[in-house]
């Protein structure tokens, strides 16, 4: 049986995700029989939450399917890095740029084709016939999971849309907020692909006549849809490094910053900050709910909120395997500026090498080896309703240097 009170919380960050990979592996060794009712995520994490909840047998025999996977994964086996095709996709931007969008350009919808990943998927997932994902209806039935939610972002109409597979079946109760809201379904292989369509570099996909990409790009609270499934606690695993004072001041980049840099700052702010300002929120409407008698709280509850994250950066540490890229794609990232920044924030997403993947897994099972007394006292419910002291501290430092950096531009 799962427990529906208990959610995983799987966020963005493309290859980065290995590292999410490494901490399941801890919780698969420590845990086997871990269920947790609630499974969510974003971009690459909702690869994995769909993965765990397709899953046939124990928590951590999923865990050790996952981890199968992503230990072969190659950058081939994600998208396509042949010089034919890299090529053609570059020109048609090209041309698409110097004519004004004239009529008759050829149309460029993304600088990789992801066809690939989808084949992956696929061939992992096992859709059937109308391409919905038979696992999951099964594991709902078994009451083995409570509710499955992937979020994608609509380039149609603007919004951040949640799609929610629950133990009712295809039905749930749905909730809408300003520029964001759930819609119940039988999820497939096509919202997985939405939900990881980074901007510009993935294809966006097309569901019920509107197009999706990246989940990350608009989901201003990523902890919500956990929230309004039931979670009372929620775990969750974030591939940004909180750094120190004196590492948030340092340098990047000499001189002007390339297209490379600025990528990276983007795709942080837009995928990776905002668990932080919403772990935040949820601190602060925890204090106030911890403050109001139990009749007076108009079904509000504590949610406890456990944050792991990633003790090295993996920015810097992508640097390290940029040298074995395959030649084409190499040479791409190349003219973007990869060589001239030391945090590679937008190459680390991209960088689906065995090798970077193996090291993201290792670094991420060896911090969940590193807190493991402190996430078993979470997971036995000790301290219920608060943000753990180790997550407020960096949460508050992490804001302190953002405060200063605006104060200072």
């Amino acid at each position: 049986m799962s427990d529906p009170g208990l959610a995983l919380v799987l966020s963005g960050g493309g290859a980065r995700a290995a590292y999410q990979v490494g901490f399941l592996r801890h919780l698969a060794s420590r845990y086997p029989d871990l269920a947790p009712g609630i499974l969510t995520g974003v971009s690459a994490g909702g690869i994995i939450a769909t993965c765990l909840a397709s899953r046939d047998g124990r928590f951590g025999d999923a865990v050790e399917r996952i981890n199968r996977l992503w230990g072969s994964l190659r950058i081939e086996d994600v998208f396509r890095v042949d010089r034919g095709d890299l090529a053609s996709r570059v020109t048609r931007w090209g041309f698409r740029l110097v004519s004004g969008g004239a009529p008759g350009t050829p149309r460029a919808r993304s600088l990789v084709d992801t066809a690939p990943l989808r084949e992956l998927l696929t061939r992992t997932l096992n859709p059937d016939s109308e391409g919905r994902l038979p696992a999951i209806a099964g594991n709902l039935a078994a009451r083995t999971l409570h509710a499955l939610a992937l979020t994608a972002s609509s380039y149609t109409t603007g919004q951040s849309l949640t799609w929610v597979q629950s133990l009712d079946g295809c039905g749930v109760m749905t909730w809408e907020r300003p520029q964001r809201k759930s819609v119940d379904g039988c999820l497939g292989v096509d919202h997985v692909m939405a939900s990881c369509a980074l901007p510009f570099f993935f294809p966006a996909v097309e569901i019920d006549g509107a197009w999706y990409g990246d989940g990350g790009i608009r989901l201003t609270a990523p902890f919500s849809p956990a929230i309004h499934l039931g979670a009372r606690k929620i775990i969750a695993i974030s591939t940004r490094y909180a750094r120190s004072r004196e590492e948030a001041d340092r340098r990047a980049v000499n001189g002007y910053p390339p297209p490379a840099q600025v990528a990276g700052v983007l795709l942080n702010a837009i995928f990776l900050d905002l668990l932080d300002a919403d772990a935040l929120r949820l601190e602060q409407l925890n204090t106030l709910v911890d403050r109001l008698p139990p009749g007076a709280r108009d079904g509000l509850r504590p949610v406890d909120l456990l944050i792991l994250r990633p003790s090295q950066d993996l920015g810097r540490l992508a640097n390290e395997f940029e040298a074995d890229l395959p030649r084409p794609f190499r040479f791409l990232v190349r003219g973007l500026g990869s060589r001239e920044t030391r945090s590679n924030d937008m190459l680390s997403l991209l960088m689906f090498q065995s090798d970077y993947i193996a090291k993201l897994i290792d670094l991420g099972e060896r911090d969940a080896r590193a807190r493991s007394e402190q996430i078993e006292t979470f997971l036995r419910g000790e301290g219920e309703g608060r943000v753990r002291p180790t997550t407020r501290a960096k949460l508050a430092r992490y804001f302190g240097t953002m405060k200063r950096r605006l104060a200072g531009s």
